[in-house]
């Protein structure tokens, strides 16, 4: 209230205070310049307004996507500690034993863990390739792969994120790549076992 009248009063108070020689056409024509000023700073203001909005919508959006996967992660790694827990997912869809699946949905909670960091820029599609050249050498990563792919390119094209179909195309030439180039390494190749200790022979 207080403002509206000082606003109402201002033409008052201008006429109070300016000389009686003032040409106030002038001044008007000064005011509209200034009028036109504001103008543009208000339409900056709007602009810094609006891209504030879209920068919280953003955030609110990622910590939405990063409650969720939380949670799927946390149903993936209870499925983990118990093995009759897997029987509450979809069936693979390649021949593989349980442990070797168990393997495999762990496999998933790495490679949706790449798709998170890429999909928010924390990762260019060079690294993320580079990522899956190494990734593909493991047998496991290759069986994850073969069984996820279909999922993982159906829901990408179903969306909107460029990234996110960029992600799993990159994965899915990489896996290409990775099978032309030779057999994988075997998970019971991994580590090679020390040579036993043996005790010295008496001379």
């Amino acid at each position: 209230m207080a403002g509206i009248g000082l606003i109402l009063l201002t033409p008052f108070l201008l006429m109070a205070v300016g000389p009686n020689s003032a040409d106030w056409a002038k001044l008007s024509q000064i005011s509209q310049a200034y009028g036109a000023l504001s103008v543009i700073l208000s339409a900056g203001a709007l602009a810094g307004v609006a891209a504030s909005l879209a920068y919280q919508a953003r955030q609110t959006r990622i910590a939405t996507e990063e409650t969720t996967w939380s949670a799927h992660r946390e149903l993936l790694l209870l499925a983990l500690s118990n093995r009759d827990f897997l029987t509450c997912w979809e069936p693979p869809d390649i021949d593989v034993s349980p442990e070797e699946w168990r393997r495999i949905v762990y496999t998933n909670l790495i490679v949706q863990d790449w798709e998170k960091t890429y999909v928010l820029g924390l990762m260019t599609e060079a690294q993320l390739a580079r990522t899956f050249h190494v990734h593909f050498q493991g047998q496991t990563a290759r069986d994850h792969w073969l069984n996820s792919r279909e999922n993982y390119l159906r829901y990408a094209e179903g969306g909107r994120n460029r990234r996110l179909r960029n992600f799993a195309h990159t994965a899915n030439r990489c896996y290409e790549a990775a099978v032309l180039a030779g057999p994988a390494v075997q998970a019971s190749s991994y580590f090679r076992l020390p040579a036993p200790i043996r005790p010295p022979q008496p001379e």
